[in-house]
């Protein structure tokens, strides 16, 4: 793994830029983005590339940790990729967006739902995925339609763990509720007894999770062996099958929202797609929703680049990008434009079966 050696690009290759955790208990996130995504590019490549462009990704491991981000975001830019892409996480995507902004480098398909990295508008940066707040007001939604009111909250102790406890909060004041508990978990971290302690003494009906899949899993065996007999809810950021393996029988029925199409059943023309590529690379990538929204982020990616007008520039990309309106990536709908770089607010809800298994 490692940056660019040059910094010139030629005419008929682009190179993105990305860190994210390859290492570390989060790192399934990052390896399965980066397959599903590189999945894409290469067949795109084979094809002849975007209006005869090769692209490339340059990828970098900071364990999902702020600071590594931001030193290798800089380290990409100093090798002058054409592009930020697929970065993993709340707290490490804060921590390379100014980077981007500064190097007036594109910052695309963040994996996460934070509002703090949507508000305020930056042009540069391009969101294919709902927001938390979105994830988590149907996850309440949910919750409340079944008459579960005492909802409580376990989330990393950072900016991603915020974000969520935000969306979480927002959605309950609106019904003139409120959080019963809330606890937390360092990010990289698997010491959950304390917020177990304290969320199993507010006796909820339901925990949100915030956080990523090796923390949730350990919450999770944990409060039930301290005799909690709730439900668990979690947003999509935890890496569903990276949780279900981590729980296996012990993951029947807890519940994860999820912004992309499920990569299970064939009923969308998308999924289908993911799953020939898949079969034609060799199989060789394994289907779930992290490698399928990296693959769709490679796809819109890639017709952002289609439209882009005359020479292929950051400026023509951005140009690009935002005149997709109302498209369908295999059933799909995204749509950019100059004032809304949020391309979908699509989300569902799944449950692990205990076998291994999501159904949605």
């Amino acid at each position: 793994m490692g940056a660019p050696a040059l910094k010139a690009q030629p005419a008929n290759r682009l190179v993105l830029g990305q860190s994210a955790a390859f290492s570390g208990p989060a790192a399934q996130l990052g390896i399965q983005f980066h397959a599903g995504a590189k999945l894409f590019f290469d067949q795109l490549n084979a094809r002849g590339g975007a209006n005869q462009t090769q692209v490339d990704i340059s990828l970098l491991d900071d364990g999902y940790e702020p600071d590594r981000c931001a030193a290798n975001t800089r380290k990409l830019l100093d090798n002058d990729v054409f592009a930020l892409f697929g970065y993993i996480g709340t707290p490490t995507s804060l921590a390379a967006l100014p980077l981007a902004t500064q190097a007036q480098t594109p910052f695309f398909a963040p994996f996460t739902g934070a509002m703090a990295l949507r508000q305020p508008f930056n042009r540069l940066a391009f969101h294919m995925r709902a927001s938390y707040n979105d994830e988590t007001a149907l996850i309440v939604k949910q919750l409340t339609n079944l008459g579960l009111k005492k909802i409580a909250v376990f989330h990393q102790n950072d900016a991603y763990g915020k974000a969520g406890l935000d969306g979480v909060t927002l959605a309950l004041n609106a019904m003139q509720l409120k959080p019963v508990a809330v606890a937390t978990v360092e990010r990289n971290s698997v010491d959950v007894a304390q917020a177990v302690s304290i969320l199993n003494a507010a006796q909820p009906d339901a925990v949100v999770q915030i956080s990523a899949y090796t923390s949730c899993a350990a919450y999770i065996r944990a409060a039930r062996a301290a005799g909690y007999g709730g439900t668990f809810y979690n947003v999509s950021f935890v890496g569903t099958q990276a949780l279900a393996d981590a729980l296996g029988k012990d993951g029947a029925g807890v519940a994860v929202s999820q912004v992309v199409p499920t990569p299970y059943s064939t009923s969308r023309p998308i999924t289908r797609e993911f799953l020939a590529a898949i079969a034609q690379g060799g199989n060789k990538v394994q289907p779930n929703f992290s490698s399928m929204e990296g693959f769709m982020a490679a796809r819109l990616f890639a017709e952002g680049m289609r439209r882009a007008s005359g020479r292929l520039t950051r400026d023509s990309l951005i140009g690009g990008l935002e005149s997709i309106r109302d498209y369908s990536i295999g059933g799909f709908n995204v749509s950019f434009s100059p004032g809304n770089h949020v391309a979908s607010r699509f989300v569902e809800l799944s449950m692990l079966t205990g076998d291994g298994r999501v159904r949605t």
